[in-house]
């Protein structure tokens, strides 16, 4: 496979990542990052790093609308809910795994 089509594929799939992401608002940043340790934000931050790698003027709220398709202060109001108890210890839970050698 040639370098551009690979380039193309993963633009691709990545761009359906994120209609996913953002068809799914039920699924919380939270619940992301106990089970796959990262999240939209996490996204936000790679993107706009690459940008900045690369000399592009995308910032990381920038880069935070384009992974949640709108205002993140707005995404926050509409859908993002209080991580319960449960969650909060499982994801200190997921933390600490980390820190372990």
């Amino acid at each position: 496979m040639v370098d551009t089509d690979r380039t193309e594929l993963e633009a691709a799939a990545f761009r359906q990542l994120l209609a996913h992401l953002q068809q799914h608002t039920e699924v919380q940043n939270i619940e992301l990052m106990i089970l796959a340790d990262f999240c939209r934000n996490c996204l936000a931050k790679w993107y706009a790093a690459a940008a900045a790698e690369r000399g592009i003027g995308v910032d990381y709220e920038q880069a935070r609308e384009i992974v949640y398709g709108m205002p993140y202060a707005e995404w926050k109001d509409k859908y993002q809910r209080e991580a319960t108890p449960e969650q909060l210890a499982a994801y200190q839970a997921r933390q600490k795994l980390k820190e372990s050698p």
